[in-house]
């Protein structure tokens, strides 16, 4: 089966995680997507294959030489995003782009246009799978497994290319940040790994967000409208009051590159209670500590100002920017540097302005830096990857694995 074959096979099964459900896997479609990969490596040859009742699957490939080289793996998620349905994903695959917008669903006027979306001019002359513009298309991360799969099966056609122990691993919801909390670190058994999650070729990313969840409900009065002065507390206005009160350009859609923001995901209420829910993010672990300390100032003031107990703020942390994790064995970002080149890609060293598997895994003592993996427009209609793009991270984890054995 070719890398392709093995993509467009992948798109087919509907994983879709749901962090609403509180089990692990999120979704049943993610374990039926875990058994056929286990039967697909199972063919392979692959040997410590193991799929527990959590969805997560391992395999090894065994070394070829007889000399000690490091024990590395690779790891991508069979989980696509909650933001549109991956079910009955149809992918079809426009030959030799043009550099002309693409027309998804022509009944529906939906329009893969190179005005809003300019990456696609980089690909002109490229083999680009697209949808149908009624699903994503599942490239995050589907196409990460086909590549890892892909190069699995190519060491194995290819004895001559040496290399050590290698580890794959497939996990459940990442999508719903919750992929790397039970990811068993001890079984895999890896001195360092490479997640291939990332967009665009060339990337290569070891720093991404600190980052946090916030929920503040407030609490309110409600009375008779005609009667109200002095005695009504609107939850919905008081939640809007704490809305006010934040930076207003400190938000996704004002921020780039290192800078952080606050960003409002939900709003619920009525007059007697209302419900804010915000994402927290910056790269700089002081000044997002700093950012968490600005929520409870503004629940103190509001709580001043209305009333003690009006607002209340719960505050998680959810995952660590995995630099300080990364820093001091840089030679693993030297070794996918070095392997990029090899493949004929020049490498694109870039901060995550979000999260990723790597991150919780490298604070759980498995450094794990993230490489691209081809895709473009995550998460939704206009999701495309270039089959050459693929083709690349194929061969940048075959140059990974002979360069680990190597040096």
């Amino acid at each position: 089966m070719t890398l392709v074959e093995r993509f467009l096979k992948y798109v087919s099964f509907d994983t879709q995680s749901n962090e609403e459900s509180g089990v692990t896997p999120s979704t049943p479609g993610q374990m039926v997507f875990a058994q056929y990969l286990k039967t697909e490596l199972e063919a392979l040859g692959l040997e410590e294959i193991s799929l527990d009742e959590m969805g997560y699957l391992y395999a090894t490939l065994p070394a070829n030489t007889d000399k000690p080289v490091p024990t590395i793996g690779f790891i991508a998620h069979m989980d696509t995003s909650p933001d549109m349905s991956g079910r009955e994903v149809t992918p079809r695959i426009v030959q030799n782009y043009d550099g002309t917008d693409i027309v998804l669903c022509a009944e529906e006027g939906i329009v893969l246009s190179t005005t809003q979306f300019p990456e696609l001019l980089a690909h002109k002359g490229e083999d680009l799978i697209v949808t149908n513009g009624k699903t994503l298309l599942g490239a995050d991360d589907k196409a990460g497994i086909a590549e890892i799969i892909s190069a699995v099966d190519y060491l194995i056609q290819h004895p001559e290319i040496k290399h050590g122990k290698i580890r794959i691993g497939f996990n459940p919801d990442e999508e719903i940040g919750l992929g790397a909390h039970k990811f068993d670190v001890e079984k895999f058994g890896c001195e360092w790994a490479y997640t291939m999650d990332g967009g665009e070729v060339g990337e290569l990313e070891f720093e991404n967000f600190n980052a946090a969840g916030a929920k503040i409900v407030f609490k309110g009065r409600n009375v008779h409208p005609g009667y109200a002065k002095n005695k009504m507390v609107n939850a919905i206005r008081v939640a809007n009051r704490f809305i006010s009160l934040l930076p207003a350009h400190e938000t996704p859609e004002h921020t780039e590159g290192y800078e952080g923001f606050y960003h409002l995901i939900g709003i619920t209420g009525e007059v007697e209670q209302a419900t804010l829910s915000y994402i927290i993010r910056d790269h700089d672990r002081a000044r997002f500590e700093e950012r968490k300390a600005v929520f409870q100032r503004l629940t103190d003031f509001i709580n001043a100002e209305y009333g003690a107990g009006t607002a209340t703020l719960e505050l998680r942390d959810q995952y660590y920017n995995m630099r300080e994790k990364i820093e001091p064995v840089m030679h693993v970002i030297d070794i996918a540097f070095a392997a990029m080149k090899a493949a004929g890609v020049e490498p694109h060293v870039k901060a995550i302005r979000g999260g990723t598997d790597g991150a919780q895994l490298s604070f759980k003592g498995l450094p794990c830096p993230n490489i691209f993996a081809g895709g473009l427009n995550f998460h939704g209609r206009y999701e495309f990857v270039p089959i050459q793009s693929m083709e690349k991270a194929m061969k940048v984890v075959v140059k990974i694995a002979q360069l680990t054995a190597e040096k």
